[in-house]
């Protein structure tokens, strides 16, 4: 099934400034990068979506924003929006500052609120880059966000992004990279039975999501 066309109201969201960042980024991950893009129909043009991420790469962020045609708000550590250049294309690219670990009230509050005004939210579940390139465990947390929208959620990795930018590089190297997206993924039975659980099975709940969703993840081929 094709995606739904983006509304004139969608697309009059995404501000000029935001579309420009898109593009230059786009531009320059296509040469420099040689940027591919698998299964990006996957993710809906209209209405609230979380796209859950691997993270192995500050280029992640900036490297998903410009190949989807709707804007998208990821977390970002306040730190980084201290950084010149790295700063000028976040907050171009619409983040959402929030502490170092992006965890806590605030964050979900920020996450939730987002997604109740029908936007899409990047975030990344292992919750700090991956120190090889592999793809880690998922913390509990994005169980929790899951599990209070109803949102589809939809799986993506990011394939060479490390080799170009990882942990120990402080400028990217011309890398091959390949973005992929899968399936939504809906928890439909899980969010049914969140809703009576008891406080234990609700945190094995989140968990379950992580994994299966981490799961997702680590399957998707470039």
């Amino acid at each position: 099934m094709k995606p739904s066309t983006p509304s004139h109201e969608e697309l009059a969201s995404r501000p000029l400034d935001y579309r420009f960042a898109a593009w230059l980024v786009r531009v320059f991950a296509r040469c420099y990068f040689r940027l591919r893009v698998v299964g990006a129909h996957h993710v809906p043009l209209v209405g609230p979506a979380v796209l859950a991420s691997n993270h192995v790469s500050y280029l992640d962020p900036p490297l998903v924003g410009c190949v989807v045609p709707r804007r998208i708000h990821s977390l970002a550590r306040k730190s980084l929006f201290e950084s010149a250049i790295g700063g000028f294309i976040i907050r171009r690219l619409q983040a959402v500052p929030v502490d170092r670990d992006g965890g806590g009230g605030a964050g979900l509050k920020a996450i939730l609120d987002k997604l109740s005004a029908g936007s899409t939210i990047l975030l990344f579940p292992e919750g700090t880059r991956s120190p090889d390139g592999e793809v880690k465990t998922a913390r509990a947390g994005i169980g929790l966000t899951v599990i209070k929208t109803e949102a589809p959620v939809i799986p993506v990795r990011i394939v060479g992004a490390f080799e170009a930018m990882g942990r120990h590089h402080r400028f990217p190297r011309p890398r091959s990279i390949t973005i992929v997206f899968g399936a939504p993924m809906t928890f439909a039975a899980l969010r049914t039975e969140a809703a009576t659980c008891d406080k234990a099975r609700l945190k094995e709940i989140y968990q379950q999501v992580a994994d299966e969703l981490m799961d997702a993840v680590r399957h998707l081929q470039a």
